[in-house]
């Protein structure tokens, strides 16, 4: 042999959000646009994007990767570790019930235990009507009024399982119309 060994260029087709409507695109875009330049970017674009899209779209993962020069891999992989990103939409109310120790010792494991009966779903899931997500949460910060529970953006303390079932009937009501 007395060349350089020939090498073969095997061009990589990437996804362009097939799957996303113009608007996902759209804001995927641009939150990818306006952040990439940060050190460590990929957070904030996903914060970005679950904060006006209600989820990280599957769809949305190959779009990110490009943007950011990351594999799908990697994007997939942060966004599995976090338990804080989704990749469907929420319900329309999300319930987030601390699981701190402070909680537990006051009754949160059983509050737990009430919640996943009566929505009928496990944490990470959402309701067949759509109406609640239900999410666990590390500590609310709530630590003297526990068990507490985050309704949307509410926190509320002292839940026994009655009050939860106050909570979660407000939630299941009909949206009423505007």
């Amino acid at each position: 042999m007395t060349g350089k060994p020939t090498r073969r260029v095997i061009p990589i087709q990437r996804e362009v959000g097939d799957g996303l409507d113009s608007r996902e695109r759209a804001t995927v875009a641009a939150a990818c646009g306006r952040l990439k330049a940060e050190a460590g970017s990929l957070l904030p674009v996903l914060h970005a994007v679950q904060s006006a899209l209600g989820h990280v779209p599957k769809a949305a993962v190959p779009m990110i990767a490009g943007e950011l020069n990351l594999s799908v891999a990697e994007v997939h992989g942060v966004i599995s570790f976090y338990h804080y990103f989704r990749t469907t939409p929420a319900g329309r109310h999300v319930v987030h019930v601390c699981r701190a120790e402070a909680c537990q010792a006051v009754g949160a494991t059983a509050l737990e235990a009430h919640a996943k009966r009566l929505l009928g779903i496990d944490y990470h899931g959402t309701t067949a009507d759509g109406a609640v997500s239900l999410e666990p949460v590390y500590c609310l910060g709530n630590c003297a009024l526990g068990p507490s529970v985050m309704v949307d953006e509410r926190l509320v303390g002292r839940v026994t399982t009655g009050r939860f079932d106050e909570l979660m009937s407000d939630c299941r009501a009909p949206a009423e119309s505007s």
